[in-house]
């Protein structure tokens, strides 16, 4: 499952953007995240996991 830790998977699903941009910093993947989540939660969700487990 890649290198994600339980505390990393768990903000990715309660706060998606904050869980990215601990990992990232504020890099393309945090702003990809804010969007998605913005435009719907379960995006955002979906592809924070995608990040932090890819």
């Amino acid at each position: 499952m890649g290198t994600a830790t339980f505390i990393d998977i768990l903000l990715a699903i309660l706060l998606p953007p904050l869980g990215v941009f601990l990992r990232y910093g504020c890099g393309v993947e945090f702003w990809i995240c804010l969007v998605l989540t913005l435009l719907g939660y379960l995006p955002g969700i979906i592809y924070a996991l995608y990040v932090l487990t890819k």
